[in-house]
């Protein structure tokens, strides 16, 4: 459930809009979609902030969508403090360079395979796996922004053919989606083909940001979380395997070709 004061903030201005409105628990529920009770439970906490609950409170409210926004904001103060300095320097980067050996990277998933990378995790319920696919979903629009950062991802082409049966639907979907971004002048995708055995960056996936001010951070993923690096030191040996990985990648036009031919061949 969330908590902490901009989830506070979140439930206070509900509260106060819904009385400026002069609606009822009952009546602005009816407006909704929601009982009476559950407004209630929404306004004390008692119950988890919903987005599509807020989402048609926004519209009720006319609010210009503030209680959604503010939502993004309590979900952004409730990720860990490991993960706090990155999602900074990925919403104000400039440019961002990408590489994963194992998984599309969060940036470029769509809504279903995110689910289904989170999902794999049994320790978590649903409400939580819902929680990270909309924040990811929601880091997503750092592209999308009018002056958005050069982004370029490098992936593996096993990471596209590693489908069962009952996945294939969903990475052609991804697949899909891949190419469609891959349209934009911004963002770049390029695969390392399978005959590339092996090559410095299967040691782990990484990103880099560079920033407005012109600077460089780093950011490493494991099985506990992540690390956000700043050190100079560091940061150049990321740099520099980065492009020893960016070397072995195929450019965009054949990278987009190879795509295309790892969904035909599943049809």
């Amino acid at each position: 459930m969330e908590s902490g004061p901009t989830a506070e903030l979140i439930r206070a201005q509900l509260r106060r809009l819904r009385l400026n409105a002069d609606l009822s628990q009952e009546e602005f529920g009816r407006l909704v979609h929601y009982s009476g009770s559950q407004v209630s439970a929404v306004e004390l906490g008692q119950r988890p902030l919903d987005r599509l609950f807020l989402k048609r409170a926004d519209e009720v409210l006319k609010t210009g969508g503030l209680l959604a926004s503010l939502l993004r904001m309590a979900e952004r103060d409730g990720q860990p403090s490991w993960f706090r300095p990155w999602l900074e320097a990925e919403r104000t980067a400039r440019q961002l360079w990408c590489y994963h050996p194992t998984l599309i990277p969060g940036l470029l998933q769509t809504e279903n395979y995110a689910r289904a990378v989170i999902r794999a995790d049994d320790m978590l319920g649903h409400d939580e796996v819902e929680k990270r696919v909309a924040v990811r979903l929601d880091r997503q629009a750092v592209l999308c922004r009018p002056q958005p950062p050069k982004f370029v991802a490098v992936i593996e082409e096993a990471v596209l053919r590693r489908a069962d049966e009952g996945f294939r639907g969903l990475m052609a979907e991804q697949i899909g989606h891949l190419l469609e971004r891959m349209e934009h002048p911004h963002i770049s995708v390029h695969l390392v083909p399978a005959e590339v055995s092996t090559h410095v960056g299967l040691a782990g996936p990484f990103t880099i940001a560079r920033g407005e001010d012109g600077g460089w951070v780093g950011h490493l993923e494991n099985q506990l979380g992540g690390t956000t690096i700043d050190k100079d030191e560091a940061v150049a040996i990321l740099s520099d395997r980065w492009e020893s990985v960016h070397s072995e990648a195929l450019p965009q036009r054949q990278s987009m070709l190879l795509m295309k031919e790892v969904m035909t061949s599943w049809s």
